[in-house]
C-alpha cells in the first residue's frame, strides 16, 4: 500500500473543503441549532409569564441568564457539581445547568431574584446569611441561599448533621461553611413551612 505523504493529503482536503463547506451551508436549516429545531416554552418565571423559542439543547442556567437576564444563578462547573445554579422547579430544587429549558414548559420558576418580599424585605434565609457572614466572595451565594430555602422546606434543617448532608452538594470555595449552617438554624424557625421557593 504506498505511503500517504503529507502533501498529497492536503492537496486531497484543498479539493474536497468547497464540496463539504457548500452541502453544510446547502444543509444549514436542517441543523439541530438550526430555527426550525427551535421548540416554544412557555414558562413562569418570577412570577411571571414567558414565551421563549429556544433551541432543544438550551439549559434552564442559560435560558435565565442569556434569555431573560437572570444572572443570580451562577455558572460554575456546568456539570451539577457545585450547585451554584440551584434554582426551584415547581418548588424542587434543581441544578439549573442539567434541566434543559424545555423541560420546563408549563412550570414554574423560582431564582434567587424572586425569593424577597413584594416590598423588598429580604427573605429570613437571605438576611440570615447576612447576620452570620454566611459568605466571602458571593459567587456561590445564591446557590446556596435556595439550597437552603429547600433544605429547610424539605423538613432537612432539624440538626447540624442533617443540614450538613442535605447542603453537600453546594460548594463554597471560600470555606464560609460554618456561617451557612448558623444561618441555616437561625433562619429556618422564621420560615412558614411551604414548598420550597415560597417568599416566606
Amino acid at each position: 500500500m504506498p505511503l500517504l505523504r503529507r502533501r498529497t493529503f492536503m492537496m486531497s482536503t484543498a479539493v474536497c473543503a468547497p464540496i463539504t463547506a457548500a452541502a453544510a451551508g446547502a444543509d444549514a436549516t436542517t441543523q439541530p441549532g438550526s430555527d426550525a429545531h427551535r421548540q416554544e416554552v412557555q414558562v413562569t418565571v418570577n412570577g411571571k409569564r414567558h414565551a421563549l423559542t429556544l433551541q432543544p439543547r438550551t439549559s434552564l442556567l442559560d435560558m435565565l441568564r442569556e434569555h431573560l437576564d437572570l444572572t443570580g444563578a451562577k455558572k460554575g462547573c456546568d456539570h451539577g457539581q457545585c450547585g451554584a445554579c440551584t434554582v426551584h422547579v415547581d418548588g424542587r430544587r434543581v441544578a439549573s445547568c442539567l434541566t434543559l429549558a424545555v423541560k420546563t414548559d408549563g412550570r414554574e420558576v423560582t431564582t434567587i431574584e424572586g425569593i424577597e418580599s413584594a416590598d423588598g424585605t429580604l427573605h429570613p434565609m437571605q438576611q440570615a446569611f447576612i447576620d452570620h457572614d454566611a459568605l466571602q466572595c458571593g459567587y456561590c451565594t445564591p446557590g446556596q441561599v435556595m439550597a437552603a430555602i429547600a433544605c429547610v422546606h424539605e423538613g432537612h434543617a432539624t440538626s447540624d448533621a442533617q443540614i450538613r448532608e442535605y447542603m453537600s452538594g453546594n460548594l463554597c470555595r471560600c470555606g464560609a461553611y460554618a456561617g451557612i449552617l448558623r444561618a441555616i438554624r437561625e433562619a429556618a424557625p422564621a420560615m412558614v413551612p411551604a414548598k420550597a421557593g415560597a417568599s416566606s
